[in-house]
């Protein structure tokens, strides 16, 4: 039969030899691969449980920055005090705060010099800072740290509220201009620690630290602006005798 003779002829050729992979083939199958990957290895996340999981980062997030933000500004309010404390002032500006505070500073006190007088009965209230002291000559008063005098330098209080003694107190609206109280700077200090705790919850954070306020001892050894009362005689007065009345006689 020709047809199937044809057919023989047809299926006798050799096959075709296999077809190695080329370059090109094979990036085109490992592009697949690798999408079919990232098709299958997508997750669904259900809606509940993704939005808690991301509001409780965010609420952790926003603790974390206001952690960051603390620290900074503590760091910031360091820095910042230890830019002032070596700053350059200029003698206006030295007494421009010093006024502002509240005192004035004349100068050392020379060995010559004996201010110190014995103790008078005459009292007033000055302000320093923020802070109202209530004071008579030969008294001792611990203050903030004053910035611009010396140990053994010479003061005037001159934001004075009030002069009293036996005879007239005076009162201030607010302050006496013609008033003032004079000191000398015995010593600056340092005060009792004080201990500061400070925790973050959640975040494993404590930290004790502890701090002493410098101080600055005032000896008071003047007040000026009322009138001081006479110094009494010390020596012992003489009694008069007093002649008692004789009483009569009473006839029996």
């Amino acid at each position: 039969n020709p047809s199937l003779q044809s057919l023989k002829t047809l299926t006798l050729p050799n096959p075709l030899p296999p077809q190695t992979l080329t370059p090109k083939s094979h990036h085109i199958f490992t592009n697949i691969k690798h999408t079919c990957y990232t098709y299958f290895t997508h997750t669904r996340h259900f809606s509940s449980h993704r939005s808690d999981d991301s509001d409780n980062d965010e609420d952790d997030d926003d603790e974390e920055v206001d952690d960051e933000e603390g620290e900074g500004s503590d760091d910031e309010n360091v820095a910042a005090l230890n830019c002032n404390a070596k700053r350059a002032y200029t003698p206006e500006e030295r007494e421009k705060e010093a006024a502002a505070i509240g005192y004035k500073v004349i100068g050392p006190l020379d060995r010559s010099d004996r201010p110190f007088k014995p103790y008078e009965p005459v009292f007033a209230v000055v302000q320093i800072g923020s802070h109202q002291f209530k004071v008579s000559n030969g008294d001792c008063v611990y203050t903030e740290r004053l910035k611009f005098c010396e140990v053994n330098d010479k003061l005037i209080l001159n934001r004075v509220l009030m002069l009293g003694s036996r005879t007239q107190t005076i009162i201030g609206r607010p302050i006496l201009p013609d008033a003032a109280v004079h000191a000398v700077v015995e010593e600056h200090a340092l005060d009792a620690k004080v201990i500061i705790f400070k925790k973050k919850r959640r975040k494993n954070y404590r930290r004790t630290k502890g701090h002493r306020q410098e101080l600055t001892k005032l000896r008071i050894f003047d007040i000026q602006g009322i009138e001081k009362p006479e110094k009494t005689a010390t020596g012992k007065t003489q009694k008069t005798a007093v002649k008692k009345p004789e009483k009569d006689a009473v006839a029996a």
